[in-house]
């Protein structure tokens, strides 16, 4: 085989092994690094919970979860959406709201942020999430991305919800008078009808709570259907986010990936003339 293309094919072999990665980047938001942070495009910080910029806002008073905006009002897509669909599909209020968190439950398979992004903390929108499942039929996610994407359906569905945080933990709340199926009725300022929705067991039915976080302080915020809004600010440089972990592969972005291509395109054309 002639030297140039010996050269030709092991450059496009380095290509597609490299390809791949940036394949894997979660599609539907431009992220930035800033500090030790991960930034989206409406600047939340999806790798801390806590702060004026994080996807929880957590503080000593309490915590608004932000992130939630990103799919509701006016950014309402794919979660919203699916929410909408089984309200047409299930009139009945409490079928609706199984239907829904086994829809989470199921196709969402629980996993680390560590595991699947190699950060200690990541939070996936409920488009992200709802995006991907149309696209494979799963998704991964551990429990603040089972919260979000259930509360942003739910609210698309006509049921109300909520985040409550527990002790290193997240889940949804939705609000269902009567219904006899939950292991706890819950109050919130002094309204019951609340259960919990914990999707990340496999076998875990709507309205069973732990029993650890029975007697736990709670955190919890009612959803409401407003969006937050794309902040102008100066361009920034993007980085990838890519699942598997702690991969040490190499991350290429999608514009230098069509140089790369250009350049072997252009390399074979000059050596066959």
């Amino acid at each position: 085989m002639p030297k140039y293309l010996r050269a030709t094919v092991l450059s496009i072999a380095i290509l597609l092994a490299i390809m791949p990665v940036f394949a894997l980047a979660v599609p539907s938001t431009n992220f930035y690094k800033e500090g030790e942070g991960i930034f989206d495009d409406w600047d939340i910080c999806r790798t801390n919970a806590a702060g004026e910029d994080g996807f929880f806002q957590i503080s000593q008073t309490g915590f608004c979860p932000t992130i939630l905006g990103e799919s509701l009002g006016e950014n309402a897509a794919r979660a919203y959406h699916i929410g909408q669909q089984f309200a047409k599909d299930y009139p009945d209020k409490h079928q609706r709201a199984e239907k829904i968190f086994l829809f989470a439950r199921d196709k969402v398979k629980y996993t680390s942020d560590a595991d699947q992004f190699g950060f200690k903390e990541f939070a996936q929108n409920a488009d992200e999430l709802a995006t991907t499942i149309e696209d494979k039929g799963y998704a991964y996610g551990d429990c603040e991305d089972y919260a979000i994407l259930l509360a942003v359906m739910y609210k698309g569905a006509d049921i109300r919800s909520a985040i409550v945080l527990a002790p290193d933990h997240a889940a949804a709340l939705v609000y269902l008078l009567e219904y006899k199926k939950a292991n706890r009725n819950l109050s919130i300022n002094g309204e019951s009808g609340w259960v919990w929705a914990e999707a990340t067991g496999g076998n875990n039915p709507l309205g069973w709570m732990p029993e650890r976080f029975m007697g736990a302080k709670l955190g919890v915020y009612e959803v409401e259907n407003k969006a937050i809004t794309k902040v102008e600010t100066p361009a920034k440089p993007s980085t990838a986010v890519t699942t598997g972990g702690g991969s040490t592969g190499i991350h290429i972005s999608p514009f230098f990936g069509v140089l790369a291509m250009m350049w072997l395109l252009s390399l074979f054309r000059r050596r066959r003339r």
